[in-house]
């Protein structure tokens, strides 16, 4: 019976430390997740904001790459009309500054998207203003 009781001790000590490690290496892996998403890096990129079809669009200034606009705060259809109010077209070019962080294959595009908490309207071209 010694035996018997023995490996059923054995038994339950392995499977509580397969549980455990199990359960660490979720509650790990969740918790990088967490983390890597609150590490993104809030930037200045100044550029310009591009609307057409429906899409916001930024293109930096200094790489030249296009990014997916996402407006983090705000209403995307007040968005959307104060741009029209503002360049009276669409595919208007409107040099601005984002202050954001960028997503890298955002899941919503599968592209590079900029994630804008606050921007700045500098010039619009064409207009001279």
């Amino acid at each position: 019976m010694a035996v018997n009781n023995t490996s059923q001790r054995f038994f339950i000590i392995i499977s509580f430390f397969i549980v455990a490690l199990l359960y660490s290496c979720g509650g790990g892996f969740a918790l990088s997740n967490t983390q890597h998403a609150k590490s993104n890096v809030i930037n200045t990129y100044k550029g310009w904001w591009i609307y057409g079809d429906g899409e916001h669009i930024f293109k930096d200034e200094k790489t030249l790459k296009e990014y997916n606009l996402i407006f983090e705060s705000e209403n995307i259809e007040n968005i959307t009309n104060l741009y029209l109010d503002i360049c009276e077209t669409e595919y208007f070019p409107m040099e601005s500054i984002m202050i954001g962080y960028i997503i890298n294959n955002s899941i919503k595009s599968g592209q590079n998207a900029l994630v804008a908490s606050d921007f700045e309207i500098l010039y619009i071209e064409g207009c001279g203003e």
